[in-house]
């Protein structure tokens, strides 16, 4: 539970099944904004108007949870310089509880007391208290969450309440006007104007990631709270900063949220269709590797086992570059095309394989948590060594696989990286479990040296590598030395 989630804007690898919310009934329990509303003429009193109008509907979140902090005397506060000294006379003392308090904001959108705001806000709380504007106060109840989008729905017990009308977020303009609404440092129903900066950001959130860019001053204390246009509509849930920049902050689109509570209503949880493969995006190296001439689509590097793509015959290796008609230009793209169809519907799923392109049906089945397994790093060993490459690898035995945490005990094992080498460069580590060199599977370590010793030194090595359970395709290129020796 946080005030207010800070995030950084992180290139992230996307380590995880694709899947995506069902889409919910048209009709929901909230109020639509009239899609047919003229342009709003700002005047000096537009703002002012409008804050008036909306903030009755907006509340402050306060929440109270039990934590769990270090057992020195002094709590969480100890340096860790200092820790050792501390358990040198302290001893091992247990851990001890304290209770955290949080503060967030919210939007009513229903007469009867229905409450939208962020996961994050409420996660973990064991008492939620919803102040109104008119000082009136109401314990919290949580209907469901969903951490994937971070959206939660309340509910209070009241009648007649004021709320706030949902508008459609796939209209909103960049360079439009919006209006925030929160509660920031606990400051209730802050009023802050700004624009729509940008839409569809990818800040490394999740990978339904399509956030709303808006200059429209957001602090901690504002997650939860709406982001209104000039139409009085709300068009996004204010979710995210960045701690180190002003006039940076990203709201959830309210079509999104739309979706989200209506399953929550309806279900008490939101269930997801699944595709079932990882997938990662396909760079320019890739795009080399796979003879593709544009580095368009998302790359299959694992197909889960049982899954949707596996009965419908989706492979490790394919190209996925249109799903139902819609073209996939960027691997992010792909988890929202997948998020319009519904649990059990038939998807048509394009992919270029070995140069080909092929269509293929995927009856999209339900999505099943699943849980990737994660291997720590391995000591350093020796084994054979490539300088051109910048790495050292050997046949994995028994004990390795043991100790990394590998099912696996066949295979050829990175056991060292040289610093500033092409195989540093590429981001491979000791410990990762190469399965294929250019396509062609490796299980021992004579299987790696007969394809390097034979592969094009014009072009980067496709390298599929094991790594905490995953797989990862990677291009590795040569030495430039080594490419210079196949030329005289």
């Amino acid at each position: 539970m946080r005030a207010k989630k800070v995030l950084a804007l992180t290139a992230v690898f996307l380590f995880l099944a694709l899947s995506a919310a069902s889409l919910p009934a048209l009709a929901g329990f909230w109020s639509e904004g009239k899609a047919d509303k003229d342009a709003v003429a700002i005047t000096s009193h537009t703002i002012a108007d409008l804050a008036e109008k909306l903030k009755p509907a907006v509340v402050n979140i306060d929440t109270e949870a039990t934590v769990k902090v270090g057992g020195s005397p002094f709590g969480s506060q100890v340096p860790k310089d200092f820790k050792d000294f501390f358990e040198r006379f302290f001893g091992n003392m247990p851990e001890q509880k304290q209770r955290r308090q949080g503060k967030g904001s919210g939007f009513i959108v229903s007469q009867d007391g229905y409450i939208v705001t962020n996961n994050h806000v409420v996660e973990g709380a064991e008492k939620i208290a919803v102040r109104l504007l008119d000082k009136r106060q109401f314990e919290a109840k949580v209907i469901g969450t969903d951490a994937k989008t971070d959206v939660a729905l309340l509910k209070i017990e009241a009648e007649n309440l004021p709320f706030v009308s949902l508008g459609d977020s796939d209209k909103l303009k960049v360079g439009e006007w919006v209006l925030a609404i929160g509660n920031p440092f606990g400051l209730d129903h802050t009023v802050t104007s700004g624009i729509v900066s940008a839409k569809g950001r990818i800040i490394g959130a999740g990978p339904y990631d399509d956030f709303i860019q808006t200059d429209a001053s957001i602090n901690p204390g504002n997650s939860g709270g709406p982001l209104f246009n000039f139409n009085g509509e709300v068009v996004g849930m204010n979710t995210a900063i960045i701690a180190q920049a002003q006039g940076i902050g990203f709201a959830v689109p309210v079509n999104v949220v739309k979706s989200i509570i209506s399953q929550i209503k309806d279900k008490g949880k939101v269930v997801r269709a699944e595709l079932g493969v990882l997938i990662q995006p396909v760079t320019k190296e890739l795009a080399q590797s796979f003879g593709l001439k544009d580095a368009k689509g998302a790359l299959i590097s694992q197909v889960m086992p049982n899954s949707a793509a596996e009965k419908a015959g989706l492979r490790r290796g394919d190209i996925i570059i249109e799903f139902n008609g819609r073209k996939v230009d960027d691997f992010n793209d792909l988890p929202k095309m997948v998020a319009s169809q519904p649990v059990g519907s038939k998807a048509k799923v394009k992919v270029i394989r070995e140069g080909d392109e092929k269509t293929i049906s995927v009856a999209l089945g339900e999505l099943k948590e699943r849980q990737l397994e994660a291997k720590a790093e391995g000591e350093e060993k020796g084994g054979q060594e490539t300088p051109n490459l910048g790495l050292r690898y050997q046949d994995l035995t028994p004990e390795i696989a043991e100790g990394l945490g590998l099912k696996k005990t066949e295979g050829v094992i990175i056991t060292g990286v040289e610093p500033g080498s092409p195989a540093a460069e590429a981001g491979l580590r000791q410990g990762d479990l190469i399965l294929e060199v250019n396509r062609k599977a490796v299980e021992k370590s004579e299987d790696f040296a007969k394809v390097i010793s034979k592969a094009d030194k014009d072009k980067p090595l496709l390298l599929l590598i094991q790594r905490g359970g995953a797989n990862l395709y990677i291009p590795l290129k040569w030495a430039e030395k080594e490419k210079n020796k196949d030329k005289e």
